[in-house]
């Protein structure tokens, strides 16, 4: 069985793993990290949206095994000191949700949305969000909840501000293919 480390809500893990195990059935099931849920199990929710190296990821489309040597952030790790993050004080405030199911893929999503776009219009986040399906709001509470975010967090967001404090990098086209060809189960 390959073994894997992972650094995963800045804390490193090494863990044998089948060869077939996905990133969201390793974190769920091995490191318990539930927030992340299951939802279509093919790519088309976006419920399972974690950060992988401080972008995006379906964690349904992602081997496990394709995880080592990377860091992943999760929605559990977002809040401090029992303080919810700015994203998800602005969900709650808008009442963007309803059952609950999509939050944590939506709020992973949207944080990587305003790492590449500080101050997107509505269009922009509709577009930045359309990856992840949400069955109950409507999606104007969500848009409203991430314009709102994007003013909260106006000093610096996204996913690497969850650790360091500091912008990530923009992505380059080989990172945007390879992540095409993960999400399309290509390796």
């Amino acid at each position: 069985m390959p073994r894997i480390t992972v650094e995963v809500d800045g804390t490193t893990y090494t863990d044998e793993v089948q060869a077939r195990t996905l990133l969201v059935q390793y974190l769920r099931d091995q490191l318990g990290k539930v927030g992340t849920v299951v939802g279509c199990d093919t790519s088309n929710c976006g419920a399972c949206t974690v950060h992988m190296d401080g972008h995006s990821v379906k964690s349904c489309s992602v081997l496990a095994v394709q995880a080592d040597g990377h860091e992943v952030t999760t929605v559990e790790s977002l809040s401090r000191d029992g303080q919810p993050h700015p994203m998800q004080r602005a969900f709650h405030d808008n009442h963007a949700l309803q059952c609950g199911f999509c939050t944590p893929g939506m709020i992973m999503q949207a944080l990587d949305l305003l790492a590449e776009n500080p101050d997107p219009d509505d269009e922009q986040i509709r577009e930045g969000l359309e990856g992840n399906l949400c069955r109950c709001t409507g999606y104007q509470n969500i848009v409203r909840a991430v314009r709102d975010a994007s003013q909260r967090m106006r000093a610096g967001a996204g996913p690497a501000m969850e650790h360091s404090g500091e912008a990530p990098a923009p992505r380059t086209s080989t990172e945007q293919t390879t992540q095409q060809r993960v999400a399309g189960g290509q390796s």
